[in-house]
């Protein structure tokens, strides 16, 4: 037999081999404890325990206010104030920009520099598109879909 065989059977002969623990009571030398064992058991167990500690400590983690001291999470008090605030920050830049359009639209009467196309009717507050200029052409598909209405309206009317 080659020497590798040789090596593998002797390892595996080692690890099936079985041995026993004894635990003993110093005083009287009584055994206390006694459990037949062999290598391969010993490193099975060894493997699942560690295993085991691994998962319920994942777990532990993963699942507990403890997360919130590993860098990287937030607290769930944190991102609901974040959010609030990101809500109310979107809500003041929006009353600010009409507060400047307000004020802008102000000084352009009170300096007499009006477009009256520019005005609402109602108060004296500038639209915010009104300086974009929007594209009113009516496409091909609106075209279509124009003939298509009218005819089934006609349908429907005969």
């Amino acid at each position: 037999m080659s020497q590798k065989r040789l090596k593998f059977q002797a390892l595996k002969q080692k690890l099936v081999s079985k041995r026993r623990l004894i635990i003993y009571n110093e005083d009287t030398l009584e055994e206390s404890f006694s459990l037949k064992l062999t290598l391969m058991n010993v490193f099975i167990a060894s493997s699942l325990s560690a295993i085991l500690i691994i998962f319920v400590t994942t777990f532990i983690i993963a699942f507990t206010p403890l997360r919130e001291y590993i860098p990287g999470y937030a607290s769930t008090e944190l991102k609901k104030q974040a959010a609030a605030l990101t809500i109310k920050s979107d809500s003041l830049l929006k009353v600010t920009k009409e507060n400047n359009a307000y004020i802008q639209a102000v000084k352009a009467v009170l300096k007499g520099d009006l477009e009256f196309a520019k005005l609402n009717k109602d108060s004296i507050k500038v639209a915010e598109n009104a300086t974009e200029i929007m594209d009113v052409t009516v496409s091909e598909k609106e075209l279509r879909l124009r003939k298509e209405v009218n005819q089934l309206e006609q349908k429907a009317k005969k």
